[in-house]
């Protein structure tokens, strides 16, 4: 299999993994399995270790511990730009490049997600250089949810380790950022993400 072969396969396998398990998502887990054969090790043996977590637990543990772990903790976040732009007007601005990706490709988010939600970052890197470049430009939200998960003895941390395994070291700028959002957090700012959200705080009034 070529890299670019394997890397799609990498990131659609990663995608799956990190979603909410619901019963499609787990109805795949041995394709899933079965896809990880043909990818390099240091990506495969992550991953593995995934699916065998939710192979091994009952489906309502697996979508509890995914609700309490994702949503209700902060410094886990599975959206990117949350890392670096928190919750400020800047956030907003940074959506709007993400969405323009996935324009570009031809494209859409579905299920109601924000187009930085790492499961369809990955969706997107699957099919486009773009997603990688999105992926890469973000590394350091990466490297703050390895570290998050990690501290949570999550599984979780090795679908995105495996996913930082694919792209390029970081740069000392990168560890420089991650280092210091570590310290104080995302930035916190209550205003400009009204465009983005699920639902429509106007009343009806535009």
């Amino acid at each position: 299999m070529t890299e670019p072969s394997w890397r799609a396969v990498a990131a659609r396998a990663a995608s799956l993994l990190l979603r909410y398990p619901d019963e499609e998502v787990l109805a795949a887990l041995p394709t899933v399995r079965a896809a990880l054969e043909d990818l390099p090790a240091e990506v495969a043996t992550p991953l593995r270790e995934v699916v065998t977590h939710r192979e091994t637990t009952a489906p309502v543990d697996l979508r509890s511990a995914y609700v309490q772990l994702f949503d209700f903790r902060r410094r886990c976040c599975l959206h990117l730009t949350y890392y670096t732009c928190g919750d400020t007007r800047r956030r907003g601005e940074a959506l709007v490049g993400f969405s323009a990706a996935y324009q570009q490709a031809g494209l859409e988010v579905v299920d109601g997600e924000l187009p930085d939600f790492l499961p369809a970052v990955l969706d997107l890197a699957a099919v486009t250089d773009a997603g990688w470049r999105l992926l890469r430009d973000n590394r350091v939200g990466l490297d703050l949810l390895v570290e998050a998960l990690g501290r949570e003895r999550s599984p979780y941390r090795q679908a995105v380790a495996a996913v930082r395994e694919m792209l390029p070291p970081a740069q000392p700028a990168d560890l420089a950022a991650a280092a210091r959002l570590a310290r104080t957090g995302p930035p916190v700012e209550q205003v400009g993400l009204e465009p983005f959200g699920l639902v429509d705080t106007t009343g009806g009034r535009r």
